[in-house]
């Protein structure tokens, strides 16, 4: 009576069912030894170390919490028509009725819970309800949790989520117990460079921002420390250009690669939300591989919708590299978008080298369509080497529109 209290009645309001249906939720799972050695055993789980002592522990921490096998033979009953539902019910039915499942879940029922789970269908379309799932069940019971997703779940589509969700769930709880279990089952090759660490960190995120910042600087470099990056990048973007500026001005240098990928991350959100912040910021960063992704997202946002904003942006900018990188990212945005217009704001710059790179990619951009005007700006670019290059492809692609007129221009430059 107490599962049906905890499941049956919710699924009985929601869904209308009679009375005697909660009461066939009390069956018993019956496990035998051997059928729980061959789940601990089982090859397809990545997060084994392989040895035989840490198959026998997870052996005996499912055996503790009586979960391994869940199989037809051996699960509990189900009511028919949640059972109906999770088979083939519409989205809206199918979510109502688990999330009632999942509220009420705790150790008397979890068996009748994990069964709803297993009547979805496997794979990335059941993601949501079993991150419902997991962080349930890991505010009672974590380790039962980790031992289901490591032996249940599949290694291609599910397993890694799983876990990552359970973690997260604990983490909140007991982050000191949840950080040296996933010491203890660290599945990377890499020594400290441990992806499970990402789980907890997605879990600490929920409470306690500058803690989960914290775990991630301590990260030594490598994939882990890449995606805890991307979460963190995400959630200080949400706080606003402020605390996103702040918080990646103190971004630590000793990666410089992920360093510009999380520059160029940040920037690609903020300047969705405040551009004129954004652009300001960018004009007061030192000259870096990341300043350069800043500018580019600028480019990108402005060029579309006010290209001479941007233009009168880059006129501002005191750094010389950045002026130019900025100058070649607004010609190429803008001619694909009103070449007439790019050409002239080209012509209203001043002739010199920080203006080639703009020009060439111009000659890139129109070469197809106008390949006789491409030739003739590309003529204009002051730097050899480059203008011989934009010279050949403009030439080219005139030979392939109109080879007579291309070879007559030809001869009369030798």
């Amino acid at each position: 009576m107490n599962i049906f209290l905890k499941i049956g009645l919710p699924w009985a309001v929601s869904l209308g069912v009679i009375f005697f249906i909660g009461l066939t939720l009390g069956s018993k799972v019956i496990v035998t030894n051997k059928e729980l050695k061959e789940g601990a055993d089982h090859p397809k789980s990545n997060f084994s170390s392989g040895l035989e002592s840490e198959k026998k522990k997870t052996a005996k921490v499912i055996e503790e919490v009586d979960l391994e096998p869940f199989n037809s033979n051996h699960s509990p009953a189900m009511p028919p028509n949640l059972l109906r539902i999770m088979q083939g019910g519409d989205i809206v039915e199918r979510l109502g009725s688990y999330l009632d499942a999942v509220r009420s879940m705790d150790k008397s029922n979890v068996k009748q819970v994990v069964k709803a789970f297993e009547e979805l269908p496997k794979g990335y379309g059941r993601h949501l309800e079993m991150k419902l799932l997991m962080r349930s069940w890991a505010s009672f019971d974590p380790e039962g949790a980790l031992a289901y997703a490591s032996t249940s779940l599949d290694a291609q589509s599910e397993k890694r989520f799983g876990i990552s969700e359970a973690l997260a769930g604990w983490a909140v709880l007991d982050y000191d117990a949840a950080v040296s279990w996933a010491n203890a089952n660290n599945p990377g090759k890499k020594e400290g460079d441990n992806p499970l660490l990402v789980g907890i960190l997605k879990g600490l995120v929920e409470t306690d921002l500058e803690a989960a910042n914290r775990l991630f600087l301590s990260l030594p470099k490598g994939s882990a420390k890449w995606q805890s990056s991307a979460i963190l990048a995400d959630l200080f973007s949400e706080k606003g250009p402020p605390h996103a500026i702040a918080w990646v001005q103190n971004y630590p240098k000793d990666d410089p690669k992920l360093r510009e990928a999380v520059l160029g991350q940040i920037s690609s959100k903020l300047v969705q939300d405040n551009i004129e912040e954004t652009s300001r910021w960018a004009q007061s960063m030192a000259m870096e591989p990341g300043a350069l992704r800043v500018v580019d997202n600028i480019i990108s946002h402005w060029a579309p919708l006010n290209p001479q904003a941007a233009s009168s942006w880059i006129d501002n900018l005191q750094n010389e590299d950045k002026k130019k990188h900025a100058m070649k990212q607004l010609s190429d945005r803008w001619a694909s978008i009103d070449p007439v217009a790019t050409a002239e704001w080209l012509n209203s710059q001043q002739s010199s080298p920080m203006l080639d790179p703009a020009i060439a990619a111009f000659v890139l951009r129109i070469k197809e369509q106008d390949p006789e005007g491409a030739t003739g700006w590309a003529q204009s670019i002051t730097d050899q080497n480059l203008r011989e290059e934009s010279l050949k492809s403009a030439v080219n692609a005139w030979m392939h529109k109109d080879p007579e007129k291309a070879k007559t221009w030809v001869n009369q430059t030798k």
